[in-house]
């Protein structure tokens, strides 16, 4: 077997006992064929190793429950397969060389996993960007119509988004990508620097710059907050969408497929669960993010306040956030997206959200923006109290803005293309 090469499980087995169990054999044999490269193990010894070594889960844990510590329980299970050539497993090697060394691997392939589906929500934003380009709709600030833009400019941003979240998650790959055989408190004591360089290499890893008994903790906090930083961005976009499918907004709704049903009580409920489900998830990798800052701290070499704790908070949050990528993905490719809806809440009250333009064509004809604010500014709040207000009625009939202004002036202060010019330069600089 290739120690560096193997096939990726789904995420939920990357954090099963069996699956750490087998990343911690891996270490130990590569150590042992380093040790045996290098001369200080007989190399029929770790031929002899690397075909009887195994492990049984139960038996493990039966150990375990005898002697109290997870590492010799384990290697007491493998040396009832290996027999002899067993004294030579784990030799000048404190628990942590192998235990870091192996979380990395996890840790390195619970990332792979990560950015797949990374890219597969980057694709779908991609397509649904493209395929709503010119699909209009109005812009909001403080949750209050702004001016215009199209949903696919909106998803554009949300693109954007993820490219820096890969780019954030393929240098986290090479920060978490580390083991360290250096012993009882990293001095390599008992251990040669050159049998961690050559089993850190076969296990597609680079050894710690420098370790203290653990590879230090802000590496894992930083794996932890990049992922509790993606997670954000789901529940942004997964807040967009819940607020614009709003019955009284409904430019967006998640796919509602046939027979699900939205509530035990209202027949009519068609509701953005999804989109609420990954909101709740961000915030317990929020809280994870928490936990790994506070495995920073650790009394001198190494204490074992951190070991508890990263035994929830990496399977959680591995596994979290890859089902927060996919279900957003799903429901990015499955929206559904209603742009008449878009066009009506758009020119609520008339076409207030053309105010900017008026300002600055009469700002453009001589007067100051004091001036054409107060004159734009009465005419937009007459129109905004009034349940069929019409902001582009009052100002054509305005006798202020019509000395300054034509009709056919005022009309091209109402054309939505106007703030569409540029978009493409966005579009370009994502190639879509």
């Amino acid at each position: 077997m290739s120690i560096a090469r193997y096939t990726l499980p789904e995420m939920g087995a990357l954090w099963t006992r069996e699956f750490k169990l087998q990343t911690w054999l891996r270490v130990e044999i590569a150590v042992c064929e380093a040790q045996a490269e290098l001369g200080f193990i007989p190399a029929a010894a770790v031929a002899d190793i690397k075909q009887k070594a195994n492990f049984d889960v139960d038996r493990v844990e039966e150990i375990e429950r005898e002697v109290r510590h997870d590492v010799i329980a384990f290697l007491t299970n493998v040396n009832e397969y290996v027999g002899e050539a067993g004294r030579y497993i784990h030799l000048g090697m404190t628990s942590s060389d192998m235990l870091d060394t192996a979380l990395a691997l996890q840790l390195v392939a619970s990332l792979d996993l990560i950015l797949a589906e990374v890219e597969s929500c980057i694709q779908a934003l991609r397509n649904r960007a493209q395929e709503h380009r010119q699909t209009v709709m109005v812009g909001r600030s403080h949750g209050i119509h702004a001016e215009p833009i199209t949903f696919g400019f909106k998803l554009a941003g949300w693109l954007a988004e993820m490219l820096r979240h890969r780019d954030r998650l393929v240098h986290l790959r090479g920060h978490i990508s580390v083991g360290k055989i250096s012993g009882a408190v990293g001095t390599y004591a008992n251990i040669d620097p050159r049998v961690e360089a050559i089993a850190c290499a076969k296990l597609g890893l680079e050894p710690d710059m420098a370790s203290t008994q653990i590879v230090s903790r802000d590496r894992h906090a930083e794996y932890i907050q990049a992922l509790a930083l993606l997670a954000a961005s789901l529940e942004r976009f997964a807040v967009e969408i819940r607020n614009l499918q709003r019955t009284d907004v409904l430019e967006v709704e998640e796919f509602f497929s046939k027979g699900q049903k939205g509530s035990s009580a209202m027949p009519h409920k068609r509701n953005p669960v999804r989109s609420e489900r990954v909101s709740g998830l961000a915030r317990v990798i929020r809280g994870n993010a928490i936990a790994a800052l506070e495995n920073v701290a650790l009394w001198h070499e190494r204490d074992i306040s951190h070991s508890s704790v990263e035994r929830v908070i990496f399977a959680d949050s591995c596994t979290l956030i890859h089902f927060m990528l996919r279900e957003t993905t799903d429901v990015v490719k499955h929206l559904l997206v209603y742009p008449d809806n878009m066009k009506r809440n758009m020119n609520v009250y008339g076409g207030v959200i053309f105010s900017q333009r008026l300002l600055l064509a009469l700002i453009d004809k001589g007067l100051t923006r004091e001036q054409a604010y107060q004159i734009v500014q009465s005419c937009a709040h007459e129109a905004w109290n009034q349940p069929e207000g019409n902001f582009r009625s009052l100002i054509e009939t305005d006798d202020r803005v019509r000395q300054h202004l034509s009709p056919e002036e005022i009309a091209d202060c109402f054309d939505p293309s106007h703030h569409f010019s540029n978009l493409d330069e966005v579009f370009q600089r994502l190639n879509i």
